[in-house]
């Protein structure tokens, strides 16, 4: 096996699971760090996507929050380390034994030219020193002039590859190779590299260490990445230099032998060929006697057997050094690109043409299962990014010979994708089409480099399955564009979904409230988070503002704390906390001249809005979802769990009348502005549009495949506005019934609507925890 090979598997067998304990402890680190509030709000995030994950209602949105902050957790921890290392760096040359250090200092460079920082693109750059080999070649018995400089020839030869392929500037890759700053005359082992890290202990170093021991080198690492807390360093080969130099002898006699067999064939003269040959005629007699000494079953290692070498083998040495450093720096600078910056490999891509034909099954799955290792350590902090790392890995071992190894990450990059999306692929032949059902926008990147890996190991089949994917994105786009057409921005920062939207009269306040016991108040026209209110809410259900604009309304639907408050708007002050409801309350609203306030559990109560105190109840056998009044206050309409509507007077408690028609639960009420007009929306998916004053059923508005959840009217009565458990948001023009709009911008339940008090925006509340702002 070649030498650069044998080293670069012990490197991999050796130095990985130092790698993955590194992780390990980063991870656990982060964990229980009490000085950051980001790795609790992620953990807590983690958890609360797993919760999800049971629940198809609010699995998409929760999966991309998820996934997100797995990200932002990695990056926030970049940033620290960085911040750390800065001040570290800062005081690291004012410690006090500095200048006893410098008696063990081994490099020709000062500590401050070394922690002068260099970044890329926010990439710290790992540091690559040589500390090469003194070998005396007067021990051969062929002397050569001037070949005594190894570490020139070294030196150069890593520049060029550095410079290739991993240079200071590599805006992926950055990596700094400081040749000559070793001073190799003087240091080596233990004492030096502990000097260093000393003192560099802010910075990532590798320091490629090769010392002469007889006919051999002892090839050895030192290594620390951001914020390690002690150095690995380690003799990971040793390596024969004669042995290279007299296998470069006997190969060059063989090449020879081939010519002196020409010459002859020509009739040239042996005596005179042989002058041409000169030291390749000697090392070809001994190697023609050892190998008739060997087939005479004489071992030959037994002997001393001296070939002459010259500037060739010098040169064939110095190129197997080259290779042995490169590939040991170039798998270290990946796995510390690819640990603290998710930099996927380079290192197989560019084996192939290093080593030429040197592979076997045993050196890639060395390899190969070396990086498995790393990427498996990372995949436990960073499960939602499992199918992106194990494809970007199936991409750097798909140009070893062995395909079998890219293969299998290929396999676990699809089926990790398929089950964090709840997609069955059982029903299909082709894992690749159980993707269709669950293909998202967010997806096109992932799609992309599948498709790649399939073009580079020429798997037609695969590659049209993957653009079929690729065309439904561009499908969805498409679709997106014509949403964003009406979709002005989306708000984020609930946790939970968001049940309740309410907009001030003055058309500038946006109110929000969830079920993570928050309620948000947002700049209406451009997005920005006002105040966030979480006054011992419990889980909000509904919201609503008084015409004034001075009071806020807001239902509780966490049972046994069920209630309705009462604050004022601008302070989030609470002014009154009504009790009395013994179920969920469901729904709130204020009458448009805003006197009373009726709060919905299985009953209604009816408030006196400034004062606080109960009014009357208004009697329901199941629960109510569902309350509206009318412009001067005589009439209130509720939908309930029974499939009926109920009119009522709200100042006596009187019933009115009933109305039925819905086959399933009423959700939403709405009432035209002239309170001429009743708009109902029900569990059985449609919205029925009644005269108020007669209960005579007018249309019935059919569209949406779900239960609809929440209606709005705009200003002039002319417009209707739907959203459903489907995902979308129609726009109804009343006059005829005829649907005019669907918005589909949202991936889960639309669970309320608000219209600005010029009818011109509509804000949107949803289970996947966003509010959308569409002109309309």
């Amino acid at each position: 096996m070649e030498p650069g090979l044998r080293l670069l598997i012990q490197l991999v067998l050796e130095f990985a699971p130092v790698i993955v304990d590194l992780i390990q402890k980063r991870k656990e680190e982060s964990l229980t760090t009490t000085n950051y509030l980001l790795p609790t709000v992620v953990n807590e995030a983690v958890r609360f996507g797993k919760n999800m994950m049971a629940e198809n209602d609010s699995y998409d949105s929760s999966f991309e929050q998820t996934k997100l902050l797995q990200q932002q957790l990695a990056v926030y921890q970049r940033e620290t380390q960085l911040k750390v290392a800065n001040q570290e760096r800062e005081t690291a040359l004012k410690l006090p034994e500095v200048y006893k250090i410098f008696d063990s200092w081994p490099l020709r460079l000062y500590p401050s030219q070394i922690l002068e920082s260099h970044t890329n693109q926010g990439r710290t750059p790992i540091k690559v020193f040589l500390a090469p080999p003194e070998i005396k070649f007067d021990q051969f018995e062929h002397k050569t002039d001037g070949i005594s400089e190894i570490e020139l020839m070294l030196a150069e030869g890593l520049r060029k590859l550095f410079n290739q392929h991993y240079s200071l500037h590599n805006p992926i890759r950055p990596t700094e190779f400081l040749a000559g700053a070793w001073d190799s005359k003087r240091f080596h082992s233990e004492s030096s590299i502990k000097a260093l890290y000393g003192i560099l202990k802010t910075e990532p170093i590798l320091i490629l260490e090769s010392e002469n021991d007889g006919d051999y080198l002892n090839f050895r690492i030192a290594y620390w990445g951001l914020k390690q807390d002690k150095y690995y360093y380690k003799t990971i080969a040793r390596l024969s230099y004669k042995e290279i130099l007299q296998e470069s002898a006997k190969s060059r006699a063989l090449e020879w032998k081939k010519i002196r067999d020409e010459l002859l064939a020509l009739g040239e003269n042996l005596e005179e060929i042989n002058l041409l040959g000169r030291d390749n005629v000697f090392n070809l007699a001994i190697l023609e006697k050892s190998e008739k000494w060997q087939a005479q079953g004489i071992d030959v290692s037994k002997l001393s057997l001296q070939y002459q070498v010259n500037h060739q083998d010098f040169e064939k040495l110095c190129q197997v050094l080259i290779t042995c450093h490169f590939l040991v720096a170039a798998w270290v600078a990946d796995i510390y690109h690819l640990v603290h910056y998710d930099v996927p490999p380079l290192l197989p891509k560019l084996l192939p043409s290093l080593l030429k034909d040197a592979f076997d099954l045993q050196s890639v799955q060395a390899i190969a299962t070396g990086y498995k290792q790393v990427y498996q350590a990372l995949e436990e902090e960073r499960r939602y990014w499992v199918p992106e790392l194990a494809l970007q890995l199936a991409q750097s071992l798909s140009h070893l010979p062995d395909r079998s190894w890219a293969q299998e990450q290929i396999d676990y990059s699809i089926s990790t994708w398929l089950e964090l999306r709840q997609a069955l692929s059982q029903e299909f032949a082709n894992p690749l089409e159980a993707m269709q059902s669950a293909v998202r926008i967010e997806d096109e990147e992932y799609f992309q480099n599948l498709k790649e890996y399939f073009t580079t190991v020429s798997d037609r089949q695969n590659i049209l399955a993957v653009e079929k994917l690729l065309d439904a994105i561009a499908t969805l786009k498409y679709k997106l564009t014509l949403e964003n057409a009406n979709l002005r921005y989306t708000l984020t920062g609930h946790a939970g979904k968001v049940t309740s939207v309410a907009v001030s009269p003055d058309g500038e306040i946006l109110v929000s409230g969830c079920a993570d016991k928050t309620i948000n108040l947002w700049n209406l026209r451009t997005g920005k988070l006002i105040r966030t209110l979480t006054e011992n809410l419990g889980e909000v259900s509904s919201l609503a503002i008084s015409p004034d604009g001075n009071f806020l309304a807001i239902g509780s639907c966490e049972h046994p704390r069920s209630n309705v408050k009462v604050l004022h708007l601008k302070t989030g002050k609470v002014l009154h906390t009504l009790l009395g409801h013994q179920k969920p309350v469901n729904v709130v609203a204020i009458s448009p001249d805003g006197t009373i306030l009726a709060s919905g559990s299985n009953k209604i109560k009816i408030w006196n809005l400034d004062k606080g105190d109960r009014i009357c109840t208004l009697w329901h056998s199941s629960a109510v979802h569902a309350v509206a009044i009318s412009l001067d206050g005589t009439i209130l309409a509720s939908g309930s769990s029974d499939n009926k509507i109920r009119l009522w007077n709200p100042r006596t408690g009187d019933p009115l009348s009933t109305l039925n028609g819905h086959d399933g639960e009423v959700n939403s009420i709405a009432m035209s502005p002239d309170a001429q007009l009743l708009f109902s929306g029900s569990a059985d998916t449609t919205i029925r549009v009644w005269h108020l004053a007669t209960g005579k059923l007018l249309h019935t508005l059919t569209g949406h495949s779900q239960t609809v959840k929440s209606l709005a009217v705009t200003p002039d009565g002319q417009t209707l506005i739907s959203g459903s458990a489907d995902k979308t948001i129609k726009i109804w023009r009343l006059s005829t019934g005829e649907l005019l709009q669907t918005l589909t911008g949202h991936s889960e339940t639309v669970n309320s609507l608000a219209l600005s008090p010029d009818g011109k925006l509509l804000a949107s509340g949803s289970t996947d925890r966003t509010i959308k702002i569409w002109q309309i």
